[in-house]
């Protein structure tokens, strides 16, 4: 028979991952609290919630949801980073908290990543945390679009000084 804790902690994870834009699996073995603690304040601010819970209750509350790819991957020591705003966010922060915190350790390391309905191995996680976050690609992309506007009215002011120029040196001329 089931423990009724049980089923309330698999709603629990149901819960956290259902609107999920993405759901990245780590394992954080080799980590202590103060790392821990960190990577979770780290988590916070960026919007994700990270959470670690039993391997055969997570797999239940993935599979319940219809994420069956991750099965194989629940296995050892197994952290959940969940984002339901940024599909890049959980990637960049591990990766970055490694690079920042952890410097040369092998901990935390991606396990899998499923991103927007798809499995990302840890290879594609690793490029995936690489990119820029949504807010800068939007800034690029209205960087280029302002870009040319920018150059038309440099160029449009230009007309208007050479007009003025012309209008100043038409009224010396006629002065003289």
């Amino acid at each position: 028979m089931v423990q009724s804790y049980k089923i309330d902690v698999v709603k629990e994870i149901k819960a956290r991952i259902t609107d999920a834009k993405a759901i990245v699996l780590v394992d954080y073995k080799g980590i202590n609290i103060d790392e821990v603690n960190e990577l979770r304040a780290r988590m916070r601010e960026a919007g994700v919630e990270y959470f670690v819970q039993k391997n055969t209750l997570i797999k239940i509350a993935l599979n319940e949801l219809g994420i069956t790819e991750l099965d194989s991957y629940l296995i050892n020591s197994t952290a959940v980073a969940v984002s339901l705003k940024d599909e890049v966010a959980p990637a960049k922060v591990i990766a970055k908290f490694k690079k920042e915190v952890m410097e040369d350790k092998e901990f935390p390391s991606f396990k899998v990543g499923y991103v927007g309905g798809v499995v990302f191995d840890e290879k594609q996680l690793r490029k995936l945390a690489s990119m820029p976050s949504r807010d800068e690609l939007i800034a690029q992309v209205l960087s280029c679009f302002n870009g040319p506007i920018q150059g038309l009215v440099v160029v449009l002011s230009r007309i208007i000084k050479k007009f003025v120029y012309a209008v100043d040196a038409i009224a010396k001329q006629k002065a003289e």
